[in-house]
Formats: structure tokens, sequence, C-alpha cells
């Protein structure tokens, strides 16, 4: 057995020991000081919660010096995620460090510089996955909260409690927009600025024709509720033409996902079935060559392959 294989298991087994020691294990009753429950005596911070807070201080001020605090806030926003950006940036970094080591103790500078990759790449595509379906739930949520804001002007209601009625009423993410769009309108933010930035943030065209329907009504009056059922039918007629189109291009989005996959799943088989018929692609230029031609392709292959799923309307 290797050392950094044995110095792996050490470490492994140190933590479970801890984690049976502090969490698995039964700590008895305790008593809770008085202190603690008036609200207007200050928790005592520990060693580790001020080093934390040192260490989130300071990665806020690179944040801050480099501009990309805006940035990170509104992917998180998008995201619908409440961590703060200085943590979320932290627990990366440090994840980053650790899988790094990780690898390099088990198989080398290659290893470690994979691993280390992994954590900000994996951020990234779960920011833009939650994003992604927030957005989707979005979209499939407004014709029914456009319904619920006409029935609430029918009922004689003001346009900002019907607002109100689809931030109690509707499920997230739509509950949680409205609802800040109503905590805004009410520290003396316009409405339609309101709207026109939760129409931005959820990139929904939808929405930004509702904003656009409301603040034309602001000006020249109406019936509201009558313009928002208009609306509310041609959003769900776009959602069932979206879904229709969604249907029929999955067999073609299935299909790219297994030509894609294809050439990396042939590479591995052979690659443990028969070892030397790949060493002759890294033992001469003619093999690097091809390698680079191969990987070209693929790429190329890729692209059109997303350009002829992809369909926008």
């Amino acid at each position: 057995m290797s050392p950094a294989l044995l110095l792996l298991g050490l470490v492994a087994l140190t933590g479970a020991l801890l984690l049976v020691a502090l969490v698995v294990l039964p700590a008895g009753q305790r008593r809770v000081p008085l202190s603690r429950l008036d609200p207007s005596v200050a928790a005592p911070s520990s060693a580790l919660a001020g080093a934390s807070a040192a260490a989130g201080a300071a990665v806020e001020r690179v944040l801050v010096k480099r501009g990309r605090v805006a940035a990170g806030a509104a992917a998180l926003e998008r995201a619908g995620m409440t961590i703060a950006l200085p943590d979320l940036v932290l627990g990366v970094g440090l994840a980053t460090v650790a899988l790094g080591a990780l690898g390099f103790l088990v198989d080398g500078v290659l290893a470690g510089l994979v691993l280390a990759v992994l954590p900000a790449g994996g951020t990234r595509l779960l920011l833009a996955v939650r994003a992604a379906r927030r957005r989707a739930a979005f979209a499939d949520q407004l014709d029914d909260s456009l319904q619920l804001m006409a029935s609430s002007l029918r009922a004689g209601h003001s346009l900002l409690r019907a607002v109100d009625s689809v931030a109690t009423e509707a499920a997230a993410p739509t509950s949680g927009e409205f609802a800040r769009i109503v905590n805004e309108t009410r520290v003396g933010r316009d409405l339609g600025d309101a709207l026109d930035e939760v129409a931005e943030r959820m990139g929904s065209d939808d929405f930004r024709w509702t904003a656009q329907a409301i603040a034309i009504h602001r000006e020249v009056g109406g019936n509201l509720a009558e313009v928002l059922d208009t609306v509310g039918h041609t959003i769900r007629e776009r959602n069932a033409i979206r879904r229709q189109v969604k249907a029929l291009s999955a067999e073609g989005k299935l299909s790219a996902v297994v030509l894609m996959a294809l050439p990396f799943g042939v590479l591995g088989f052979i690659s443990m079935t028969n070892p030397g018929y790949l060493a002759a692609f890294t033992e001469s230029l003619s093999g690097y060559l091809m390698l680079g031609v191969a990987a070209v392709l693929l790429v190329v292959g890729g692209l059109w392959l997303t350009k002829t799923v992809r369909i926008r309307f």
C-alpha cells in the first residue's frame, strides 16, 4: 500500500471517529444558560467563528476590489440561493485546495490539477442548472399567476393587493419574486421598475410583456383584468407550443447526448481491455495530430448538434 493511500485512510478514519463522537453519540441533556435566551446579549464567538468571519471579510474585500460582487450576487439571486457570496467563494476555495492536495498525493500533479478544477466548475454548473430550473418553473406558473391577479382585480382589489395575493398563494419561485415586488414597492420603489427587474432576472419575455401592459394601463387606464386575461391566454398558448416542441425535440437531444458520449465510452472500454492499442497515439507526432483532429471534429459536431436540437421561438 502506498503512503498516500495510507495517509488518506488515516484522515478518513479520524474524521469518522470525530463525527461519531460529536454527532452520533448522545450527548445527554444540557441546560441552556438564561443569558442565551436574552436577545439583547450577543452570543459568544468562538475562535473558529472568528477565523471564519475574518476569512469571509477578506474574500469580500477581494471581490469588491475586482468588481465581482454585483455579478456574483446576481447569479446567486437567479439560482435562488440564499448563501452569501463571500461564504460561497470561500467554500469553493477551500474545496479547491483540499481536492488539489488530495489529487497530488494520490496520483501526482495532473490529478491534482484536474480535481482542483472540479469545485469551481461544479459550482458554476450548479448555479446555471438551478437558474434554468427556476426560469422554467416561473414560466410554467406565469399564466396561473396572471389569472389570479385578474380575479383579484375583478373582486375590487388594487393592483398592489393583486400582486400580494400572488405572492401569498402562488408556488415558488413565483411567490418569492412577487413578494420581492411587494416589499420593494412598500419601501418606495416604483412598481414598474420592480416588475421590469423581475422580468430581467428571470429572463422571461412573457413577464416583460406583462410589465409593459401594466405600465400602459397605469398611464392610459382601462380594464386591466381583461388585459391580463388576454396576456395569460397568449402565454398559455405559447407554453403549450413550447411543451410540444420540447417533446418533439427530446429524441434529437437524446441522440446528441449518445453521440457525444460514444467516443469517450469507446475510449474507456479500449483503455481497460487493450491499453497497448491506444499507446501508439501518445508515442509519435502523427498520433498527437490525430488526437487533435479528433478533438476538433468532436467540438464541431457537438456545436452542430446543439444548434440542431435547440429551437428558439
